[in-house]
């Protein structure tokens, strides 16, 4: 079996829902009546296999998790609550009375799962879904009803709560229609701001030209159109899904039902590859368009296919073109993977010439993921004592191997992270680096066996991590390999969405001494590790038209504990240098963020060779640290943007007044001017940058990153949580003062080390 430690965010496909809408002017009052609820046209129903899913993955819950406990009323309860409020998260479309209507069902979810031996009863989802989408229909048409009126002024005090996962349902429909006015304002304020306001070397300019604001209504009507497609077009699948996630969710956050599809997902983001064309797809109102091409992909090599280029139909080999505009984009990304060699045949609409069409083949390949692997930078610069030093810094967004839960077909070349991290260190330690930085910023975990062997790359042996089953049976889980790949000054640098493996391994090189661990105040805490079972073996098809594959169930087995005994579960790992960051002060980052998390404990210990490289040089370097980021401007600004944080985070409500929503603009924009214009007259650092991958890594010589910002801060942070081989990345911040500090702590843990080796030898 395949451990899986990873993810510390739950799959929430509905929790995007609908934040469209806020405004009525001052003193606007609408006089429509409100519109009934819509009759769906079919209801949906359960698939021929559903209910045996379900109940399977009921009873695997009871017998397998770590908490060990039967499906109860507590559960039930639990349940209920968490499939609520995965479909409406901001609490604004069930309403009080629906909620009454359905409270039976909140108290005997067990008995409605396991009640029928071998099948459960999925009425609850189906007809709770089905109120769902007519309140979500409802809110649609109220919504477009009033951007219809088009009577917006935007003068008066009012605010609009941001935050309503806490807030109680609307009592009734007309406490509903507040909320959604309300919405509709706040949206509509959004929009014309963002066309109104432009800005030149820092300076903020309001103009609203009579085309820009006749556009502002046809794009909220189109949002809020395609919002209620996604939302109330679900497939049975879709909503097993959510309901099954709320089930395993009751048990724990990290259990989970994987739909075939979602399980293949989750393979190519442990195995960083697939077969496909190599394009990475967005949905576009209600089109798959093209995002980017995966360099050395098929399709980037056909050179046929552009940016933005929309996809309007796909064709497998001689079959006839099946329709995708509307489809879901999930469907239409399992439309175009397929086996290696396979033909795909797409109906393109160009970014170029919308009105022209033209069919594009392609024949699939192995995409590679590299983005999504570890990778290296060396770094030059001075010492501050007329020296210069050579570091490393490896860049580990995941714990990844391969996972055996692809479709059907050959699978993805194996990568594995500690066979890649310890190319990357070759190199570096051919290029003479006198220390290394490991960065775990924002690493969700992946592999076990891939953390331990990690970490067995920087001591000799000894065990790594400790879990305990449900029964209370520790095993000890160990590097065996007494080669130490590199035993030369490290540090681990962790934020608090540092999960899982990343915690593991931060821990080891923590408790055995080998690493300084800097960082947010802690990581996220999440110390268990799941195992993944496929449902196949346990359900016979009960028709022919039934699914093949009825999907996976990720089960809280184990809990994970340090070598020193204390679990990594809910308090995570605290770093030996805590850095000031944003991060630190979110009440919404971290296990004791999450739903129903298992609690912290310690176990017994065990023996290890402790090595004591930093624990010696501790105070000196925490002294030298905060002397510096007291006077580190970009630590000021640091210190700025966690006090405006810690305001918004406590007030939780937005303006609706116009001028102070613009008042507040420039404000930001001034900052942020002043911050760019004091940056950019810093004194150029000296400082070269060498980028190495894994696949250059056995190459002669460096290629120097021209790129970089040529100041005290040099590297941008790059970290990216692997999702889903198609998920959209983030842009990196500008600077990145945590990495830049925390390259000067190297130095001064290099320094010190020499000069105690120095004694050492006297």
């Amino acid at each position: 079996m395949t451990h899986i430690v990873m993810r510390s965010n739950r799959i929430l496909m509905l929790a995007l829902a609908f934040t469209a809408a806020l405004a009525l002017g001052a003193g606007c009052q609408s006089t429509q009546t409100p519109p009934p609820l819509a009759a769906p046209v079919t209801a949906l129903k359960p698939g021929p296999n559903d209910g045996r899913i379900a109940y399977y993955t009921a009873r695997l819950l009871e017998e397998f998790h770590y908490r060990q406990r039967p499906l109860d009323r507590e559960l039930s309860e639990k349940f209920f609550d968490g499939f609520i409020d995965t479909l409406d998260s901001r609490h604004e479309n069930f309403l009080q009375t629906d909620l009454a209507e359905f409270a039976s069902f909140r108290t005997n979810l067990d008995t409605l799962t396991l009640g029928r031996q071998g099948k459960t009863d999925l009425s609850p989802a189906f007809l709770i879904y089905e109120r769902f989408s007519q309140r979500f229909q409802q809110h649609t048409a109220y919504a477009n009803e009033l951007l219809r009126q088009d009577r917006f002024k935007f003068t008066t005090d009012e605010k609009i709560q941001i935050d309503r996962r806490h807030a109680p349902f609307p009592k009734d429909l007309n406490e509903a229609q507040q909320l959604w006015r309300q919405h509709v304002r706040y949206d509509y304020l959004q929009e014309k701001l963002a066309r109104e306001i432009t800005e030149t070397n820092g300076a903020l300019r309001v103009y609203l030209s009579a085309t820009n604001a006749a556009e502002i209504t046809p794009t909220l009507a189109r949002h809020y159109r395609w919002n209620m497609r996604m939302m109330t077009n679900l497939d049975s699948d879709s909503v097993l899904q959510i309901y099954l996630n709320a089930l395993a969710h009751a048990y724990d956050p990290h259990s989970d039902y994987f739909t075939a599809p979602h399980a293949e997902t989750f393979s190519i983001g442990m195995n960083l590859g697939l077969f496909g064309i190599g394009a990475q797809l967005r949905e576009d109102d209600g089109y798959c368009t093209i995002k980017s091409l995966v360099a050395g992909g098929p399709a980037a090599k056909g050179k046929q296919l552009k940016e933005n280029d929309r996809i309007v139909a796909v064709a497998q080999s001689n079959s006839p073109p099946v329709d995708v505009v509307d489809m879901d984009l999930e469907k239409v990304v399992q439309q175009i993977r397929g086996a290696k060699g396979t033909e795909v045949r797409l109906t393109v609409s160009p970014a170029a010439d919308r009105a022209t069409r033209r069919v594009v083949t392609i024949i699939r390949d192995e995409i590679k993921l590299e983005d999504s692997e570890a990778k290296a930078k060396l770094v030059e610069m001075p010492d501050g004592h007329g020296a210069t030093n050579r570091i490393g810094i490896i860049d580990l967004p995941s714990f990844y191997a391969p996972v055996d839960l692809a479709a059907a077909g050959a699978h993805a070349t194996p990568k594995y992270t500690s066979v890649d991290v310890a190319k990357l260190i070759k190199k570096l330690k051919q290029e003479n680096v006198s220390g290394i930085i490991i960065d775990l910023r924002s690493n969700p975990g992946g592999s076990l066996e891939e953390a331990i062997r990690f970490t067995g790359l920087f001591i000799k042996d000894g065990p790594v991590v400790l879990d305990r089953n449900p029964a209370g049976y520790v095993d000890v889980k160990s590097d065996p390999d007494p080669t130490q790949v590199y035993a030369g000054p490290l540090i681990v640098m962790v934020n608090r969405f540092s999960a899982s493996a990343s915690e593991i391994a931060a821990a080891a090189l923590q408790d055995y001494g080998r690493a300084l661990v800097v960082g947010d105040i802690s990581t996220h805490g999440k110390g268990t590790v799941q195992n993944l079972t496929p449902l196949r073996p346990f359900i016979r098809s009960a028709s022919a038209s039934a699914t093949n594959d009825p999907g996976a169930v990720k089960i809280t087995i184990r809990k994970f504990y340090r070598v020193s005994g204390a679990s990594t579960q809910l308090k995570g790992v605290t770093p030996d240098i805590v850095l000031p960051d944003v991060l630190n002060f979110s009440d919404q980052i971290g296990e004791s963020a999450l739903e129903n998390p298992l609690p912290w404990d310690t176990i017994q210990p065990v023996n290890y060779d402790k090595l004591n490289l930093v624990q010696p040089y501790l105070a000196q370097l925490r002294t030298t640290t905060e002397a510096r980021i007291a006077t580190n401007q970009d630590f000021t600004y640091v210190r700025q943007d966690i006090e405006q944080f810690q305001k918004a985070q406590t007030d939780k409500t937005a303006t609706l007044n116009e001028h102070d929503a613009i008042k507040e603009r420039e404000r930001n924009a001034a900052r942020s001017k002043a911050r760019e214009t004091e940056r950019t007259a810093r004194e150029a650092a000296n400082v070269k940058i060498y980028e190495i991958s894994v696949k250059n890594a056995d190459l002669p010589g460096l290629i120097e990153d021209t790129n970089h910002v040529a100041t005290a801060t040099v590297i941008a942070h790059k970290k990216n949580t692997i999702e889903t081989a198609l998920d959209d990345k983030k842009s990196p911040p500008p600077f990145d003062p945590m990495l830049d500090e925390t390259k000067r702590i190297l130095l001064d843990y290099i320094s010190l080390l020499a000069q105690s080796n120095a004694t050492s030898s006297h």
